[in-house]
């Protein structure tokens, strides 16, 4: 539909689409189901008919996905929890043995950054993000849009040896136009979403919600040869070998990554980071991300810094 939405929102027309042709998928949401949107028109709960699709958790996550890993290890279901995004930290021991028991548990968490907006920072996520990546054998997607949320589920499903986490915005993001090579690229952790002709003279690495900034960004500086980068996961992407890697970001090409979370794991690829090294604050996300640095002229003296 090419529409501006949430990829919560996106996430949940994924499900609507998948859960009538995956009679095994099981759901579920610790208290959480309408903020989620985990929930989806053929959903019924356990507590009406044992022969139900979705469990209402309760306010308890750990409990959740504790559960989620046993369901996964009796087998036969395809399950998935969610809560928002900080609230994972109640669940870190579960969520790690899925991963060290290689156990096909997907992990819902939405409201994923400081676009959480009022509930303040006790609610927004700064650090979790960066850390659930660094889990061994963690497939972590944080998407930019519909379709990127669309292929992260897909992602999650066809998984056979560990966990997913898809993380998913509270606030609308745009739709990104893209090829049917790009489309297919989607599931390779990171592709070019945005070009330039010839070399480029930077590289802009974004997920999420702050690949639309990166194009912002490349589009202001016209008089600059910009190559803009989706990742939606790192994972994926380091699993792809050296020669598309070296195709997506070049060699020795001054490189900025964009994210609203922690800075420190993203050095690996980029000579500068705009991101997010201390806690939110309570305020509309707009007004945060202004604040905060995540507009397109940051980005923009960002780059510039690495020319």
């Amino acid at each position: 539909k090419a529409e501006k939405v949430a990829s919560r929102k996106a996430s949940q027309n994924t499900i609507e689409e998948f859960g009538p042709i995956l009679p095994e998928l099981l759901g579920g949401s610790a208290d959480l189901a309408g903020s989620n949107l985990t929930l989806w028109s053929g959903s019924k709960g356990i507590q009406d008919d044992a022969a139900g699709n979705y469990i209402f958790y309760g306010v308890r996550e750990f409990g959740m996905s504790g559960i989620m890993n046993g369901i996964s290890l009796h087998g036969g279901f395809i399950n998935y929890g969610a809560t928002f995004m900080m609230f994972m930290e109640y669940a870190r021991n579960a969520v790690r043995m899925a991963a060290l028991m290689k156990q096909k548990s997907i992990f819902v968490y939405t409201h994923d950054s400081i676009g959480l907006g009022e509930d303040g920072p006790t609610h927004q996520p700064i650090e979790q993000i960066p850390t659930l990546r660094m889990i061994p054998n963690m497939a972590v997607w944080r998407p930019c849009d519909a379709v990127e949320s669309a292929v992260s589920w897909q992602q999650g499903i066809e998984r056979k040896d560990g966990p997913s986490c898809l993380i998913f915005s509270r606030q609308g993001l745009p739709h990104q136009e893209r090829t049917d090579a790009q489309i297919a690229d989607i599931a390779k952790g990171g592709y070019i979403l945005k070009d330039c002709d010839g070399t480029p003279d930077a590289v802009i690495i974004a997920t999420g919600s702050e690949v639309a900034l990166a194009v912002g960004a490349a589009e202001a500086m016209s008089g600059k040869n910009i190559r803009v980068v989706s990742m939606p996961s790192v994972d994926a992407f380091e699993a792809q070998d050296d020669s598309y890697r070296a195709g997506v970001l070049g060699d020795g090409i001054p490189t900025v990554a964009v994210e609203a979370a922690v800075t420190t794991g993203w050095y690996k690829y980029a000579d500068a980071v705009v991101g997010i090294d201390h806690f939110g604050e309570s305020a509309p996300a707009g007004q945060l991300f202004e604040e905060f640095g995540f507009t397109v002229d940051n980005v923009v003296k960002a780059v510039e810094s690495v020319l």
